[in-house]
């Protein structure tokens, strides 16, 4: 699956059709609609659809990654796609790889984001 594997999910409410990226943050946008309406219910529900294609996302990267590091480099040179090596112990030059965390926890990082938009009265003790 591809990222540009178009979904069609059936929400709460409504229907929404469109890539996983376009669902959480639409899921997103109605939760946070929800909550700033009142209707503490429906936000649950839409955040939970939201954290659904969140994971989704999460599983197509990983699924992405492994393929990548699968294909051997375009130079023949065999190396581990997260090693690094420095032999004459000087800094590299040019820009600086950035390797994602594997052991990210999703869902804090969803209700990191949630607690931001929500107003503090209506926060949930953790």
């Amino acid at each position: 699956m591809n990222r540009n594997h178009v979904f069609d999910s059936i929400g709460p409410e409504q229907r929404v059709r469109g890539t996983a990226q376009q669902l959480f943050e639409k899921y997103l946008q109605l939760g946070r609609d929800a909550t700033s309406g009142g209707d503490r219910v429906m936000a649950e529900a839409y955040f939970q659809y939201a954290e659904h294609y969140f994971r989704v996302l999460g599983a197509m990267n990983q699924a992405q990654a492994a393929q990548a590091a699968q294909q051997p480099p375009p130079n023949g040179e065999r190396r581990h796609p997260r090693q690094v090596h420095i032999d004459d112990g000087q800094e590299p030059q040019g820009e600086a790889t950035v390797i994602p965390d594997e052991n990210v926890n999703i869902t804090a990082d969803l209700e990191a984001e949630l607690q931001a938009d929500t107003p503090a009265d209506d926060r949930r003790p953790a």
